[in-house]
């Protein structure tokens, strides 16, 4: 097996590595090494927590030299500003023993701290795509330098709407630069994106999305509604020393509300929410206190699901079954990481079933089905999305949707079908001097019929 001394790497880096206790690198860590370090442009296809932070910056860092300049050189871009935070301190870590300035800049805070600590010199900048283009736009940055650029995770970078950032950032950018570019999947929109502005990239795919993960054991429980699940997973968790750190994922903000606000009545303290909606020390605080073990229950809707590495997660509950099935594979790659053994467990309503067909079918593997214990109290409450639709028939004000329209309205649309043809003065004019007068041209009118 490959390990990280087989790698042609400076003593800094290789005493960090060290220090981290990596022995054995990924399976993308070890294909993309060699193609960073060429200089040459490349697509990689890997599923999250597959060590890909570590598989791009490693070359990319054994190829930076020391510099004075002030103007980046390396530009990383991923979607949300958890992952800013978390890519740069690996990239630190990466980089403890050299002479290198890395920054983050996200949305959500002062932009003129982060202009500040720009002009003061930087080599590396790791950054969200909205407020980059925001400090592209203030002239506080200068891309023109930049020599490599790594897109990290830019399927999310589309679906959260970042098209129009990207394309504006690739053209304030050199031509001579090196592409890098990381995704979980393969869409049209990402092959759009890699023909328009790379130039023969060499492809690198390793555990494509629907491979499921060896060392996660995966399970699935039929649950009739959201309260039901609710009473499922707090009877669950009651096993503190089984269920000792939970990532719970949820389809919107709106349910991680929800179940967070059911879950504290049993378990208070020990769970916390993170979503779109938090502010951004809120979201960092319910991260931190998760990934340190303060809170044992962390319920968060699929933005969580992509990149973040969190320590020792020992289940990953799908609440709510996702409705792309790619998604499921990024949320249960949040467990099992670091050839960790990990759980997995999938609840579905009868609604939500074709969705876990096609996540079985992406993988071309049944997830096992649990009983059910007879103790879950089976809810009669619903959510308003579960409610069925209310039909007044005889609500004078709203038309039921069982009511047939009558006669008068198919009269009516047949009169909307006739041509217009302008007011009855002006179409008598025309028959009668065999061409169009206006009101105004009486006089003239009069003169011809004399």
């Amino acid at each position: 097996m490959k390990t990280f001394q087989d790698f042609k790497l400076s003593n800094p880096l290789r005493n960090a590595i060290d220090d981290l206790g990596f022995e054995h690198p990924t399976p993308i860590q070890s294909e993309s090494f060699s193609v960073v370090l060429s200089g040459k442009d490349m697509v990689g296809i890997a599923q999250t927590g597959t060590g890909k932070t570590l598989g791009y910056m490693l070359p990319i860092l054994q190829d930076l030299k020391f510099s004075k300049e002030p103007n980046l050189r390396v530009l990383v871009l991923v979607p949300t500003r958890e992952l800013v935070l978390q890519v740069v301190d690996e990239v630190e870590k990466f980089s403890k023993y050299l002479s290198l300035r890395t920054l983050g800049v996200y949305g959500g805070t002062n932009i003129n701290t982060q202009k500040r600590a720009i002009a003061e010199g930087v080599d590396i900048v790791v950054a969200t795509p909205g407020r980059l283009y925001d400090l592209t736009l203030s002239r506080s940055i200068q891309l023109k330098t930049v020599r490599k650029l790594v897109i990290d995770e830019v399927d999310v970078m589309l679906d959260l709407g970042f098209r129009f950032q990207l394309t504006n950032i690739f053209d304030l950018l050199s031509d001579r630069r090196q592409n890098i570019m990381f995704s979980a999947t393969m869409t049209d929109d990402v092959e759009t994106l890699i023909n328009d502005f790379f130039i023969k990239p060499t492809k690198v795919s390793v555990a494509l999305s629907g491979t499921p993960l060896d060392n996660i054991s995966q399970q699935c429980y039929s649950v009739p509604n959201f309260y039901t699940k609710v009473n499922l997973l707090v009877n669950l968790l009651k096993d503190k020393e089984v269920y000792s750190k939970v990532l719970v994922f949820v389809s919107n903000k709106r349910s991680a509300d929800r179940l967070f606000e059911e879950l504290e009545e049993p378990y208070g303290e020990e769970s916390c929410v993170i979503h779109s909606n938090k502010t951004q020390n809120y979201r960092i605080r319910s991260i931190s206190q998760f990934d340190e073990g303060k809170n044992r229950i962390l319920v968060a809707t699929d933005v969580m699901a992509r990149g973040l590495d969190l320590d020792k997660i020992t289940h990953v509950v799908n609440f709510d079954t996702p409705g792309f099935p790619e998604n499921y594979m990024h949320r249960i790659g949040r467990t099992g990481r670091a050839e960790q053994e990990g759980r997995s467990l999938l609840f579905y309503t009868e609604k939500e079933e074709e969705g876990k067909l096609k996540i079985e079918a992406l993988m071309d593997y049944r997830i096992p089905k649990i009983e059910m214990s007879s103790e879950i109290e089976i809810a009669k409450r619903l959510t308003p999305a579960e409610q069925p639709p209310v039909v007044e028939i005889n609500n004078p004000h709203k038309a039921s949707l069982v009511e047939e329209r009558g006669a008068s309205f198919h009269e009516k649309s047949l009169k909307n079908q006739k041509e217009n043809q302008g007011g009855s003065y002006r179409r008598k004019i025309e028959k009668k001097y065999k061409k169009p007068k206006t009101r105004g041209d009486k006089n003239y009118n009069k003169r011809n019929k004399k």
